[in-house]
């Protein structure tokens, strides 16, 4: 996957390479939601790990700072997760 211009999920908003996009790493792309657009990268993830998704930090979920979004595979795509709610933490 491509995508050097993207935010990568876990930079900081002062971080001074927040698309930072390493290439021999593995990114799915965040889709919907309050991550829409950003990659995470899932290179130490095992494939039990990935097929489990993941609860990622959102700092604008629907349960404000803190809260948590749900991002899960899309069934067939291995380079997209979509958002399946917010869960407060």
């Amino acid at each position: 996957m491509t995508g050097n211009t993207r935010w990568v999920y876990g930079t900081d908003h002062d971080d001074p390479a927040p698309y930072a996009f390493d290439p021999d790493h593995t990114y799915v792309e965040l889709v919907g939601g309050p991550l829409d657009g950003q990659l995470l990268d899932v290179t130490a993830l095992t494939a039990e790990e990935r097929a489990d998704g993941a609860l990622l930090i959102a700092p604008r979920s629907a349960y404000g700072p803190g809260g948590r979004a749900d991002y899960e595979p899309r069934p067939g795509c291995t380079t997209r997760w979509d958002w399946s709610g917010d869960v407060p933490w």
